[in-house]
Parts: structure tokens; sequence; C-alpha cells
């Protein structure tokens, strides 16, 4: 039998092999979730008997959406999420170490060919490591810290074909922006999403992160990047679909000619080419989230801003994707030309992402993000209007004071 990469991956941890719309009870290699999450997954835990996590090796609790906690009712949450990993053995990220999904892949918790689940949205991201990342709630994530395991629906899927080479000044992310105005929001609930094709072969992790990460905003549920060119620092089996693999939908794209994309309010799938929003006036500009604010976001930034001056009225906030990505970035000299521009320097987290703090904007203020979302209150104020782009237009706009493409 032919299979897809999802359908692969679930029949290894289902012991036997399985196709799409099979109901599948799967062994999980790993479970995580966040201080937006744990919370409720620990008071599930608690409720369903659990005295003992099923590998304490493979649970990763990580504080990041309210971090540092900005009132005590949420430091409480930390602290109960403090007590409960010290209790139970299990990993915890503490304030300021970074945003989940890169602490996933950076310290190597999730790997190529994995099962992972994460009580959060953006799971999928690990698609990009071709493992196979699902977010879950809360509930479930607490019966599987207790057994292992989960039950699942094997998803069919839409394989998707990129080729040709992106322009300057165009990346992944203005690609998956586009693909998501093609698909829609819905375009592929409770489907995988399969990225292959010359384009993708050639990019590196982090913008292959971007582009698994937002096949949430398509509705997805799990999007696997082709491994062909993958560059990780350890050996690993890749899982490629056989040929002949039955997918619900086959879509290409030659992407040469594709303009930087940016998304309107107040939806991730309301995309136009740049050219229709240039001259946009902004008053605030944000690098952050799960999707774009890895070493190489922060290079296209520092590329644009070198040398320069944001625009009067304007701030821009940046919150490394970890620790780790703004020590390199230190050393390297990127903060500095960053900070030297004007931009200043958050916590590692998701604060302004999801409007928790650390980053709300105004009434009546035009956001500029590169970040996944952009639904009306997104960022904490549903009186903003919060656009969507890469990096690098994000820093051009910033220094321009509008919406501006990174090559001008």
């Amino acid at each position: 039998m032919a299979q897809t990469i999802s359908e692969k991956i679930l029949s290894k941890h289902a012991g036997k092999p399985v196709k799409a719309g099979d109901i599948a009870v799967v062994h999980v290699d790993g479970v995580m979730a966040t201080d937006a999450t744990s919370p409720f997954a620990i008071k599930s835990f608690r409720a369903m008997g659990g005295k003992k996590l099923w590998d304490s090796e493979r649970v990763s609790l990580i504080i990041d959406h309210a971090s540092p906690a900005p009132n005590e009712t949420v430091a409480n949450l930390h602290k109960l999420m403090r007590d409960f990993s010290a209790e139970m053995g299990c990993r915890l990220y503490d304030i300021g170490e970074g945003i989940c999904h890169q602490l996933m892949v950076e310290d190597a918790h999730v790997r190529p060919g994995d099962l992972f689940l994460g009580a959060d949205s953006h799971t999928p991201t690990y698609g990009a490591l071709n493992a196979f990342g699902i977010g879950v709630g809360s509930t479930d994530l607490a019966a599987t810290m207790v057994t292992g395991k989960t039950w699942l629906k094997v998803p069919k899927t839409i394989k998707i074909t990129l080729n040709g080479e992106l322009k300057k000044g165009v990346t992944s992310k203005d690609l998956v922006l586009f693909l998501v105005k093609e698909l829609g929001v819905e375009g592929a609930n409770y489907q995988a999403v399969e990225f292959t094709g010359e384009t993708v072969k050639s990019m590196t992790l982090a913008s292959r992160m971007a582009i698994a990460n937002m096949s949430s905003e398509m509705g997805a549920k799990t999007g696997l990047v082709d491994p062909t060119g993958l560059d990780l620092w350890y050996p690993f089996e890749p899982t490629f679909a056989d040929s002949g693999a039955e997918y619900v939908r086959e879509l290409t794209f030659d992407v040469s000619a594709l303009r930087p994309q940016i998304a309107k309010p107040h939806s991730p799938e309301n995309v136009v080419a740049i050219d229709e929003v240039l001259g946009t006036k902004i008053h605030y500009a944000f690098i952050g989230s799960c999707t774009n604010t890895r070493l190489e976001d922060l290079h296209a930034a520092a590329d644009v801003l070198k040398g320069k001056k944001l625009s009067s009225g304007v701030r821009l906030i940046i919150a490394p994707a970890s620790k780790k990505v703004f020590n390199d970035a230190l050393k390297d000299g990127t903060i500095g030309i960053l900070s030297d521009a004007g931009a200043t320097f958050i916590t590692s987290g998701c604060g302004p992402c999801v409007g928790s703090h650390l980053g709300v904007p105004g009434d009546g203020e035009v956001v500029i993000s590169s970040t996944n979302r952009n639904f009306q209150g997104r960022m904490g104020n549903p009186r903003a209007q919060v656009y969507l782009g890469s990096p690098a237009v994000v820093a051009a706009s910033a220094l321009a004071g509008e919406i501006m493409e990174p090559t001008e």
C-alpha cells in the first residue's frame, strides 16, 4: 500500500499499517504545554487520578505566553507549573528561555519521524523536521501525560508542490501567506499538508519552520515539509511519501514571480501583494512569535536597518525566539545593529503575538507584524489594525513609517 508521509509516521506509531480515515491508537514520542495550557492540563491530570507521568523525560512545560508574569494570577499559574515539574521530574523552561516550538526543535526534544503532541495550535511547526506534530487540548494532553498514548483519525493529505527560485526580498513567510490565501483558513481542515518541490528542498530549517507553522492557518491537522535538503546537527532517517500515494488534492505553483505578501486586517487569508498596501502608515512594528523570530529573521531585519534609524513616531519591538537565538545575535553583532536603529528587545516569548502583555497596541494604531495571526483582537486590542508580513518587510516598514518593500 503506497502511503503519504503522515500515513507512514502514524503506521509506525500505531504498530500496524493505517490509511487515511482509519481511527488509530498511537504511541507518542513527546508532549509539551505552555503557561496558557499547562495549568489546565495539570488540573486534568490530577482529576484523572494521575500520580506520575508516563515518562518524565518526554514531558516539557514552557513559560512563554505571559512571561514574565504580568499579575499575581498569572504568577500563581507559573508557580503551579514549577511545583508540578519539581514533583514529577519533568522538564521546565522558565521565563526568558524561549518560545515553546523553538525550544522543542532547538534542544532536539522532537526529531524527524516523531509523533509529538503540543497543547498549542502551532505544534505543526515540527513538520519542518519531517515530524508529525499536532495541537491538542489540555485535557487530551493530560490523558497522554498519564498513558503515553492518544487516538486520532488518520488525516487525508493535500500535496503542494512549489517550484521556482524566490526573488530577492521574498521569503518563506511570503510564500506561506500566499498559500494561506489560496487555500483559505478552513481549506485544509483536519487534513495534513505535504510541502514539496524544488523551492522548499533548498530552504533552511528556519524557513521550513515558518511554512509548517502556518499550515495551522489553513486549518490543517499538521504540515509536513519534504525532508530533501534538510540540514540538521544530528543524524536522522527521513520519511518520504511513496510514489503512488493517494492525495485528496494536489496543487502546483511556480513561485519565481511571487512578490512580498501582506495579510490585511482581520484575517491571515486576507492576503495581497505588497503593492496594494504600499504607503499604509504604521505606528508599531513587531518581529516575534513562533513563526518568524529566529536568527535568520533577525539577520534579515538587520540587513534592512544597518546604519539607519526608525521613522519618527514608530516603535519596533523584537522578541527573539529563544535565549540562544538572542545570544547568537549578540555575538555576531546583529543585536547591536538593531538596537542602534532604535529597536527595543523584550523577553523571548509570545506576549505581543497573543496580546497578553509586553506590546499591546493602542486604539486605532496600525501594526505590521511578523506573527501568524491577525484576527481582530489577536494582539490584545480589537480596535487596532494588524497587518502581517515577513521580518524584512516589518523592518523596512519601521524604517519608512509606512508599509514598504525591503528592496526599497
